[in-house]
């Protein structure tokens, strides 16, 4: 795992630094968390399933396990935002697990000074997988076993309105997920 991290550190310091181009009607990007997930992206271990660049209104973001209250799945706590929603799913490739990959983004975010984690789970203690796969990410590909599956919330920028959402699944040894979702609050009509 060494090789991931030495990686994604150099990746990481190297987009950081760097201008990202931005669409002229999409709001300004913070560049070093775009940076981010672009350098996961480009990571030869990890083969992009899905990318999607939307306006988004009231997402809700989970700050807690999910479960069923009343006959209604629901998260523990949440918060609802609307921004601009940039999403990621990746599989991850060559013998690494989404967990092993997802530690090293997780790691990766120490760098920025104002990331604060507000929640994290792993396992069963996240809730039922399908409900994550189905209900939450609307990424079937995502379902897998629950004991492997492990899920974050960051609080990043530098007024700290955005977040990073961090899923990994794991459906057998050869089918690994990671998915990201990073938001980024603001007009949205």
């Amino acid at each position: 795992m060494k090789l991931v991290s030495r990686w994604l550190a150099l990746t990481l310091l190297a987009v950081a630094t760097a201008v990202i181009g931005q669409d002229a009607e999409q709001a300004p990007v913070a560049p070093a968390e775009v940076g981010l997930l672009q350098a996961l992206d480009e990571y030869p271990h990890a083969e992009r399933v899905s990318f999607s660049d939307d306006e988004v209104l009231d997402h809700e973001v989970g700050l807690g396990a999910i479960k069923k209250v009343r006959g209604v799945w629901q998260f523990r706590d949440s918060e609802r935002l609307s921004g601009r929603l940039v999403r990621y799913t990746w599989q991850i490739v060559d013998g690494f697990s989404s967990r092993e990959v997802m530690q090293e983004l997780v790691e990766g975010l120490q760098e920025f000074e104002t990331a604060e984690l507000l929640f994290a789970c792993e396992g069963r203690a996240c809730g039922k997988g399908a409900q994550w796969a189905n209900r939450v990410f609307r990424q079937r590909i995502l379902y897998g076993r629950e004991d492997l599956q492990a899920y974050s919330v960051y609080r990043l920028g530098e007024t700290g309105d955005d977040r990073l959402v961090i899923y990994a699944a794991a459906r057998t040894a050869d089918r690994q997920y990671l998915h990201v979702e990073l938001l980024l609050p603001g007009n949205s009509g």
